[in-house]
């Protein structure tokens, strides 16, 4: 009799739980104020003990696109925020899922206030660069997935704010090696915002290294239709990289990863020279102050 009572009451607290945690996501996903979801994540009572962490409440944020509550999780908790979160989110100890999440749902206002955080918070691998989950990204980096789902300024802002356009995912591919297999996949030339994702990379590459080179050097014919004839012999290996590039790739180096992109908007250069799908300027952080 007692076993019974106890696994009821177990029970009970179980669907307690759990009805309080689809308030507290609701309420995100309505966009309750911050101060009221704050008393939401940390009040004991709903949770009985185990209140959501700032690095779970910013997932949330991320996934409904709620840009004050992520900005004061950020500001607030700093580390704390993209730490870790509970293994009901997330069992992999070395990815960065909230980078992942923000790229994944497009928040690129989140993005950019996550990416200022990281280089305050510092971490081996750096955190731009950590492998998503293994069971559902296959070791793919934010990188690789924004070429993955071809968003040029997603790419300019990870590659302008430190992320490698040389990391390879699980099946030794880079995001460049991500972005061509796209673009083998639509036979004319140009391919829209393919083809501004390969012009981004390109711009943060000064040395391509990438697994598919030998798949361009056997099928000339064609990949020469899909990258125009001087891209394609720069890829392939048969011709320097073009001066502009170089320029370019010069002139990218020199900026530092903490100011971006508002460095590379001051440059006395034509937009046209830029990278394609540039984001204007860097999150306000005072433009959601809260508190």
């Amino acid at each position: 009799m007692a076993s019974l009572t106890a696994s009821s009451a177990a029970r009970s607290v179980d669907r307690h739980r759990k009805s309080f945690a689809l308030l507290f996501y609701r309420a995100v996903r309505d966009l309750k104020p911050v101060w009221m979801l704050e008393d939401m994540r940390t009040m004991e009572t709903f949770y009985q003990g185990e209140d959501y962490s700032p690095s779970e409440a910013l997932l949330y944020a991320i996934v409904h696109d709620h840009q004050a509550y992520a900005q004061y999780l950020l500001n607030r908790f700093a580390a704390e925020a993209l730490a870790k979160p509970g293994e009901r989110f997330c069992c992999c100890p070395s990815s960065a899922p909230h980078l992942a999440m923000a790229v994944r749902y497009d928040r690129r206002y989140i993005l950019g206030l996550i990416l200022q955080e990281t280089h305050r918070v510092h971490s081996a691998p750096p955190y731009a660069d950590r492998a998503g989950c293994l069971h559902g990204d296959h070791g793919k980096t934010p990188l690789h997935l924004a070429c993955e789902l071809q968003r040029p300024e997603t790419v300019v802002m990870l590659l302008g704010n430190g992320a490698s356009p040389h990391a390879r995912d699980h099946h030794g591919s880079t995001p460049l090696d991500i972005i061509l297999e796209k673009l083998g996949d639509c036979p004319e030339l140009g391919a829209g915002e393919r083809r501004q994702c390969l012009d981004n990379l390109l711009m943060f590459m000064p040395k391509v290294h990438f697994k598919m080179k030998g798949a361009l050097g056997r099928d000339p014919e064609r990949w020469i239709k899909v990258l125009g004839e001087q891209t394609y012999r720069y890829l392939a290996g048969w011709s320097p990289a073009p001066l502009v590039l170089c320029a370019m790739q010069t002139v990218l180096r020199q900026l530092s990863p903490a100011a971006f992109p508002d460095s590379l908007h001051e440059l006395p250069i034509p937009s046209s020279l830029k990278p394609p799908g540039l984001p204007v300027g860097q999150p306000d952080r005072d433009r959601h102050r809260v508190l």
